[in-house]
């Protein structure tokens, strides 16, 4: 457990220490006693502004009630050095007055300023007023860049990504620094393509066939994407980047197989909306169409050769039943079958499809075959959300560029290609191989040697290795939903 070590300085230091640092004489004659009752006033009068009124209420009560980050940081102007970071936040697309930039500027101005404070009964309240826009804007800075504004569990439905978000122990840390400048510094986020998004934002680059100013507003949704905390970590992973249809293979940081995927139907796929558009009545969470991808994380541990599609209730009712309905030879066309209560219906063409209820009273599994909605292989990994990676008899779809075309599953352009990126070379794979080509299909399970993480994302925005900035369409309007929680927010 993180214990906060104490800041303040001998009660009697307060006074001398901000007279040598300020050359104003009024604040010699500052009480200790005295400030002490001016800042508890003081922060029970802004808790509602404060992102964690807790955390400061029990940090100040413990430690009297002095002003542990003036003291600590006032030497050397390093009060000063704090506001070069609020004002350059634009470089992470972010506002300078979401840290309250330009009052802590006059704030900080009139503190150091010799003449700049003319009673000790201002003294008490302007430090007691820079103290806590110091801590509230410092932590605010600190979360901002080390795990991002938005929380997107908060915002999202179908997000079920692993994320680390800021805690009490972590946001306690900013008591106890030591040298500003070198943890400012330490936070900045390294990730090459976050200094890429951040060079194109200052250089105010276009995308190609984009305004300017559009391309900024996406790329500043992108750089709060890149500083959340849920990246993929380890030398091997599969990502796929739902909004551009596309998934890489990745090994010690470069792309060692890359393929075109089809996803998830959006609610955007017109792109009539863009992200000036949003709904100020409800920012709860979003509202995704049934069909969307979701981003997730987890392990791919096997996969199914010629796999048995086991279909969705959502499907059988709103799609399987009413085809059957309409064709009484549907059903065993597409070598599907029908079970009630898990038992197979051996003659489902006596049931009646057009009844309402048939999609939920029946079940349906598609048996491995050529025409199988899975096609030969699909690639198996836990999440809520039943979705996997897997082949397509439907090829057409990968030559289309806007490719949010599934129920929700991801269809993989070269799964074979695939397979072989997982299990590597070896009797696996060759096994793999010879059963994906078999002239009579069955379904069997293969575990991989070693699990291998997958990550579902949602990029709209990147740098390519040529040095262009790109964008992609919001197909699933996630873009508009964060717009409206970092404009909500203040933070753009």
């Amino acid at each position: 457990m993180f214990v906060v070590q104490s800041c303040k300085k001998s009660r009697s230091d307060l006074g001398k220490i901000l007279y040598t640092e300020t050359g104003n004489k009024v604040y010699k004659n500052i009480e200790n006693d005295a400030f002490a009752e001016v800042l508890k006033k003081t922060l029970k009068e802004q808790q509602s502004s404060f992102s964690y009124p807790k955390l400061m209420n029990a940090f100040y009560e413990k430690n009297g009630y002095e002003p542990a980050l003036v003291l600590q940081h006032l030497k050397g102007k390093e009060l000063q050095q704090l506001q070069h970071y609020f004002d350059t936040a634009a470089d992470h697309g972010l506002a300078p007055e979401f840290f309250k930039a330009k009052e802590y500027r006059e704030l900080t101005d009139q503190v150091y300023d010799k003449s700049g404070v003319k009673t000790v009964e201002e003294a008490y309240q302007e430090i007691a007023r820079l103290e806590l826009l110091v801590a509230n804007s410092l932590i605010r800075y600190s979360n901002a860049l080390q795990y991002g504004v938005i929380s997107p569990k908060r915002i999202y439905a179908n997000y079920f990504t692993d994320t680390k978000r800021p805690d009490s122990a972590s946001v306690s840390r900013i008591f106890a620094i030591r040298d500003l400048k070198v943890y400012l510094d330490s936070i900045q986020p390294k990730d090459e393509q976050y200094l890429a998004l951040q060079k194109v934002l200052k250089e105010k680059t276009a995308a190609p066939g984009m305004q300017a100013d559009e391309t900024q507003k996406i790329i500043k949704l992108n750089l709060e994407r890149l500083r959340w905390r849920n990246k993929p970590e380890g030398d091997k992973y599969v990502v796929v980047n739902i909004a551009d249809y596309r998934l890489d293979v990745m090994e010690e940081g470069k792309s060692m197989l890359n393929m075109k995927v089809c996803v998830g139907e959006g609610r955007n796929k017109d792109f009539k909306d863009n992200i000036q558009e949003y709904d100020e009545n409800d920012l709860k969470k979003d509202r995704p169409f049934s069909r969307e991808t979701p981003q997730l994380n987890s392990l791919i541990h096997s996969v199914q050769v010629n796999p048995v599609w086991n279909i969705p209730e959502s499907i059988a009712t709103k799609e399987i039943s009413k085809y059957a309905a309409a064709d009484k030879f549907y059903l065993s066309n597409h070598n599907i079958d029908v079970f009630e209560k898990g038992k197979l219906v051996e003659d489902p063409e006596t049931i009646d499809w057009s009844a309402g209820d048939a999609g939920k009273k029946y079940q349906f599994k598609q048996r491995p075959g050529e025409d199988n909605s899975l096609g030969k292989i699909k690639f198996l990994f836990n999440n809520q959300s039943a979705v996997y990676l897997h082949d397509t008899p439907a090829k057409a779809a990968f030559n289309q560029s806007m490719r949010a075309v599934s129920h929700g599953c991801v269809r993989l352009e070269k799964p074979l290609e695939f397979a072989e990126a997982l299990f590597g070379e070896g009797a696996k794979f060759e096994q793999i191989k010879k059963q994906m080509s078999d002239t009579v299909a069955k379904a069997t399970d293969i575990s991989l040697p070693a699990k291998v993480p997958v990550y579902l994302t949602y990029f709209t925005s990147w740098v390519d290795p040529a040095g262009t900035v790109q964008v992609r369409k919001d197909v699933y309007g996630l873009d508009i939903v964060l717009y409206t929680h970092l404009q909500k927010a203040g933070a753009l």
